[in-house]
């Protein structure tokens, strides 16, 4: 299945990280484009792909996490500003064909991804 997905995994707690806001935009020569904003669901996903087959497109892509707003609805003692606030991902892709899977794994000091399957 071609497409784009992701989820948040709160590698503090160790669960799932419900409620985090997300944001994709495609990114151009000149332009950042808005496709789609939502919100992380019980299991750390999001209930639908951020891109289905349809709509992938070769080429530069953001995903903004609200990390630190996550974190802070949590009761998390963040300092001013946090360490880590919105985290930035910006990824290729090249083919039209692929499933990309970008999950997110933070921490109020720390995140990693890597291409999922």
């Amino acid at each position: 299945m071609a497409g784009l997905t992701t989820h948040v995994l709160d590698t503090a707690n160790g669960i799932p990280a419900m409620g985090v806001a997300l944001s994709l935009f495609r990114i151009t020569d000149t332009d950042r484009q808005l496709i789609t904003s939502t919100t992380t669901n019980r299991d750390g996903r999001v209930d639908q792909p951020l891109l289905g087959a349809e709509s992938v497109e070769v080429g530069q892509y953001e995903l903004v996490f609200q990390a630190g707003n996550y974190f802070r609805a949590r009761g998390a003692d963040l300092p001013d500003p946090p360490f880590v606030d919105e985290v930035v991902l910006r990824f290729g892709l090249a083919d039209t064909a692929a499933h990309y899977h970008v999950p997110l794994l933070v921490s109020p000091w720390s995140y990693s991804t890597y291409r999922g399957s």
